[in-house]
């Protein structure tokens, strides 16, 4: 993809400080991007207020500052787009792609995949509680950047929620309206969220039949030592600019970024020129050498 086509972004939740596994998904967007001149967003996921953490969200973004990571344009804030997403849901709604669900979690213990028991309406002692996509029956496959061939059917995932009981938008809605408002046609981001891939493909599909298509790459996720996934819940530390040059480095070598024999990146690292080894990542980033597997972080 040319420099003049491609858009990407970064979209973190200010939910605590940027870790090791947030900077590696940071790095490989803005490396892609840079390869090609293209533009690079950073977009503020803060939808969920019960679990945010006060001052996370500037914390993010001084990070990504010190670590060289410069995006493109003003940072587009989710919690400032309310109205975009009842615009979504009423157009959804409006096409018979969503409807008002009155389900409990009592009312779906056992359930794996959401039985569709409102698919067709309410009856008139219920009120609604939620509002979930209605797939219909579907199956769609797309080629990952990294993981390669990936394949779904909407009949073993089910309608999910695109606004929560509690009132708040959710995830899968949200991030699908920003992209298509933002132009963003390129995702880089960990394979944590793959299997939310397929859901906003479809909401992609249904909300903007017109749209381009766009490119997916899912990094390989960053484990600790007992196997789990780097995440404030299983309290993984904060990046620390001082120590920008050298976790740099350590994230393009688990990127597969940098092979034996190659001393130049060391050499800026050693030399703590983070300017000069992103620029050196741009100019020699190779998404193809991505590893798909988790990879050990010791840090």
């Amino acid at each position: 993809m040319n420099a003049a086509g491609y858009v990407g972004r970064f979209a973190p939740s200010p939910t605590g400080r940027l870790h090791m596994g947030s900077l590696l998904a940071a790095l490989a967007s803005w490396c892609d991007a840079r390869h090609v001149g293209g533009v690079w967003r950073v977009r503020m996921e803060d939808l969920d207020p019960p679990r945010e953490v006060p001052g996370a969200a500037s914390d993010i973004l001084r990070t990504l500052e010190g670590f060289g990571l410069h995006w493109d344009g003003p940072v587009v804030y989710q919690s400032q787009r309310h109205a975009s997403y009842a615009d979504a849901l009423n157009f959804l709604k409006q096409n018979n792609r969503a409807y008002g669900c009155a389900c409990t979690r009592k009312t779906l213990q056992g359930h794996a995949v959401y039985p569709g028991h409102c698919r067709k309406g309410l009856e008139s002692e219920q009120s609604v509680r939620s509002h979930r996509f209605d797939w219909g029956q579907q199956k769609g496959d797309w080629t990952d950047a990294v993981q390669g061939e990936c394949t779904w059917d909407s009949t073993e995932i089910g309608d999910f929620v695109i606004k929560r009981a509690d009132g708040l938008w959710a995830y899968q809605l949200a991030v699908v309206v920003d992209d298509l408002e933002q132009g963003v046609n390129v995702v880089v981001r960990g394979s944590d969220l793959l299997d939310s891939t397929p859901k906003q493909l479809a909401l992609r599909a249904a909300l903007d039949p017109l749209a381009g298509s766009i490119r997916w790459a899912h990094l390989p996720l960053l484990v600790n030592a007992e196997g789990q996934k780097l995440s404030k819940q299983t309290l993984a530390s904060a990046v620390e600019v001082a120590k920008a040059p050298g976790l740099l480095l350590a994230a393009l070598k688990m990127l597969g970024q940098i092979s034996p024999g190659k001393s130049e990146p060391q050499a800026l690292a050693d030399a703590g020129d983070v300017e000069g080894l992103l620029h050196w990542a741009s100019q020699n980033w190779h998404l193809s050498q991505v590893p798909s597997a988790p990879l050990q972080w010791q840090g």
